[in-house]
């Protein structure tokens, strides 16, 4: 088989790599050549399209899949790109994640003794319809799932299609990792939304109507929020009250907010700072509930996708924090702390300590000091800041920080600034990843500056895909 950039090929998965990576093998001179493609699984054959070829390695973007695995189970759920393992075994899923993510601490982060030190896995409670967020896409260029045919003047409403930013497969049947009464109507709408006449979008050439519907979801109030992305071409022909009563006739008092938002920037994106937005119905936020505490979630809030497992995540990093005893005025700070959720429980668990929450998006700071306020809790220290500048403003912290819970991007931390956290000397540090690759790239330079890893615990944030997220401590001896 001739490997080429570029090249579209046909390969049988065998093994599984860390990050959703399928492992393929083709004969060569040299012996085996590995191939990584993402989000393949052992036992599929797939078509890939090659996009880096190296000497001892090549990786593939995933087109299509050929031939399930004999152990998937294939039909209840629409596939989409965002579930890859939607028909694998959840069980079967945990175990590659956990083998492939010890082994990814063992060789990035020279952890000798990871099986040793592995504490848990924490499953997600619900495996199916579990996000709280959801982006569908509108395309005048449709991917016929039926006929693999691409259909011009189409009028598609669900999700791109894999490998593809201009092609839209229409969602007819629930996805599995949504609300399942949303994506059920979803089909519905669609075709009263053609109705009107008003056409999709056309990704390439940058016209049409309508753009996105990007929805939120309380699981604690059983409601959603709704956000309509639409340009200006043709809408003065849109009746957004007819919109309104058509979306609450199929969902009823399910529906918390409309919004429509009035985006033409040609960037195939929607969020409402790229056009201006207006409500349509209800209220633009709706109310989450985390381990008792209350959290407005507006359409741009950052927020935790799978709440319920959150709360797990949550509980088992907050049982590392408190393990040693923290006594009044002790700081607890939470680095990267994003809408500060993380600061109230554990302000909520021990009122008397003093917890400092850091983040450089100044919107998520304001919700972190609305959602305090709305739950009573005032021992938290807000501050909207680069986390390395604000530690070398607030040298005053230096000594007396007794834990940091950091919780970075998914790029992980920036050296210069994991030096300054080191420089604060806190006696322990539980670092939250949503990349454990980066966060073994961490331990290294931790494990260097005198920190031990006591505890690792893996959580199951995103079930069908290959995310896994980290919980590590570490100590100083």
């Amino acid at each position: 088989m001739e490997l080429r950039r570029g090249g579209i090929v046909e390969l049988e998965i065998r093994d599984y790599a860390f990050g959703g990576r399928g492992i393929a093998r083709v004969a060569s001179e040299g012996g085996d050549y590995i191939v990584f493609i993402d989000n393949a699984f052992p036992g599929q054959v797939v078509k890939a399209q090659i996009t880096k070829k190296r000497k001892r390695h090549a990786e593939g973007k995933l087109l299509e899949v050929v031939k399930h695995a004999d152990i998937e189970e294939t039909g209840r759920f629409q596939q989409i790109s965002g579930s890859p393992y939607i028909y694998v075994p959840v069980e079967i899923q945990e175990k590659v994640k956990k083998e492939s993510t010890l082994e990814v601490y063992r060789r990035l982060g020279n952890v000798k003794n990871v099986e040793s030190l592995f504490d848990t896995f924490i499953s997600s409670p619900s495996h199916y319809f579990y996000r709280n967020k959801m982006e569908y896409s509108f395309s005048s260029i449709e991917h016929v799932i039926e006929t693999g045919e691409e259909k011009d003047d189409a009028f598609a409403l669900g999700f791109k299609r894999r490998g593809t930013w201009w092609k839209v497969e229409s969602l007819d049947k629930p996805s599995g990792l949504f609300d399942e009464q949303w994506e059920t109507f979803v089909s519905e709408l669609r075709k009263y939304l053609e109705s009107t006449g008003l056409p999709a979008w056309h990704p390439p050439g940058k016209h049409g109507f309508f753009r996105h519907i990007v929805l939120r979801k309380s699981f604690y109030q059983d409601q959603l929020l709704i956000n309509l992305v639409t340009s200006s071409e043709g809408l003065k022909d849109f009746d957004a009250e007819a919109f309104v009563k058509f979306v609450l006739a199929g969902m009823g008092d399910r529906i918390a907010g409309i919004q429509h938002t009035v985006n033409d920037n040609v960037a195939d994106r929607a969020k409402i700072e790229n056009g201006t937005w207006k409500l349509l119905y209800g209220k633009p936020f709706v109310v989450e509930k985390l381990l008792g505490l209350e959290f407005e979630i507006s359409m741009e809030s950052f927020f935790q996708t799978n709440p319920a497992s959150a709360e797990r995540l949550y509980t088992q990093a907050l049982d590392y924090v408190f393990e040693s005893e923290h006594k009044e005025g002790d700081v607890v700070m939470d680095l990267f702390c994003g809408t500060g959720t993380i600061g109230q429980l554990a302000a909520k668990r021990s009122p008397g300590v003093r917890i400092v929450g850091v983040d450089i998006v100044q919107e998520a700071i304001e919700d972190a000091k609305r959602n305090a306020q709305r739950n009573g809790i005032d021992q938290v220290e807000f501050y909207a800041a680069d986390v390395g500048k604000f530690l070398l403003a607030h040298p005053e912290f230096v000594g007396k920080i007794k834990t940091i819970i950091l919780d970075p991007p998914r790029a992980g931390i920036a050296p210069k600034t994991l030096r300054k956290v080191i420089e604060l000397g806190a006696d322990r540090i539980v670092y939250i990843s949503c990349n454990p690759a980066t966060q073994a790239r961490d331990t290294e330079t931790l494990t260097e500056a005198g920190y031990v890893v006591r505890k690792i615990t893996l959580v199951d944030q995103f079930p069908h895909t290959g995310h896994i997220e980290a919980i590590v401590l570490y100590e100083k001896p």
